[in-house]
């Protein structure tokens, strides 16, 4: 087993970095899906927007830290207000289920991305890493590269936080008792349409943010948030809707799964994310975490 870690150290590094990349996305997901119960699979296309940002602000300036917090903070904005109007689209849709929601966001996901598309074109656009952390450092004995380790502390960062302010803010507490029993907390004089919509621009805020941080690993192109958007939901699934903390886990695994999968059976790579995901559900239905099963 120590021979096995030793000599699969990078990859299982790797794992980690892709898993926290990956917990950006399904935190957006686990909010809005688990959390206001509204399925958005316009979540993808978010990131593409937050990753094809990066790609403008790397080819306007010198990719310095300063212009790359610019992509983030531009990234982050542009989210929001993606996530208020598609809050304020599915809105009339809640009483009518799922389906419903899927088909709508289905097609919002379709209008980005041919329009991002024609403004980009079809071929695969890198954005290099911000130039302090654009060279390599020594991890036990291996070079890896140095905003791999960024990613991962920021990621750790990202899940602490949101888990504090989750379960032990007064913000926190009203978004879990609005998904309770609506109807009593806004008898109690919260707008709960307004905080609604403001978990659903948080949650399209963070794909987009995770977009402009993984844009120097995963590059901009189409097709990406497809993919991105297929992980993201398995991490859901498998952390448990609704957990900040299973969601983390989640991509964790997936993280895992991914970079193993593909250094050491790359035939089967595909194959084992979603067997991962069969394996979970099998013997726990309601994800690693999930407070409930799953519908």
């Amino acid at each position: 087993m120590f021979g096995f870690f030793s000599s699969n150290l990078i990859t299982v590094v790797d794992g980690i970095a892709f898993g926290v990349l990956l917990f950006t996305i399904a935190l957006g997901l686990s909010l809005v899906f688990g959390v206001m119960d509204v399925l958005s699979l316009a979540h993808g296309s978010l990131y593409l927007i937050g990753s094809y940002i990066a790609v403008s602000v790397s080819t306007a300036f010198t990719p310095t830290l300063g212009f790359f917090v610019l992509a983030l903070v531009l990234a982050v904005a542009l989210g929001s207000l993606a996530g208020a109007g598609l809050s304020f689209l599915t809105r009339p849709l809640a009483s009518r289920g799922h389906l419903d929601q899927a088909l709508l966001t289905l097609g919002v996901a379709f209008v980005v991305g041919d329009l991002l598309a024609q403004q980009y074109g079809r071929e695969v656009r890198t954005v290099a890493p911000p130039s302090p952390f654009d060279g390599s450092v020594s991890v036990f004995g291996s070079t890896y590269p140095t905003y791999r380790l960024v990613i991962i502390a920021v990621g750790l960062a990202l899940a602490i936080a949101a888990y504090l302010v989750i379960e032990r803010t007064k913000m926190g507490a009203l978004v879990q008792a609005t998904v309770a029993d609506a109807q009593m907390v806004r008898a109690l004089g919260v707008n709960t349409g307004r905080l609604m919509t403001g978990v659903f621009a948080v949650g399209a805020a963070l794909a987009a943010f995770g977009g402009v941080l993984g844009a120097p690993i995963l590059n901009a192109a189409p097709g990406l948030d497809n993919r991105v958007l297929i992980l993201g939901l398995v991490v859901v699934v498998i952390g448990g809707l609704g957990s900040v903390a299973g969601a983390f886990v989640g991509a964790l695994v997936i993280g895992q799964v991914q970079t193993l999968g593909v250094s050491l059976a790359p035939s089967y790579a595909a194959f084992l994310t979603f067997g991962a995901m069969a394996l979970v559900l099998l013997l726990r239905p309601a994800g690693i975490l999930g407070k409930g099963r799953l519908a």
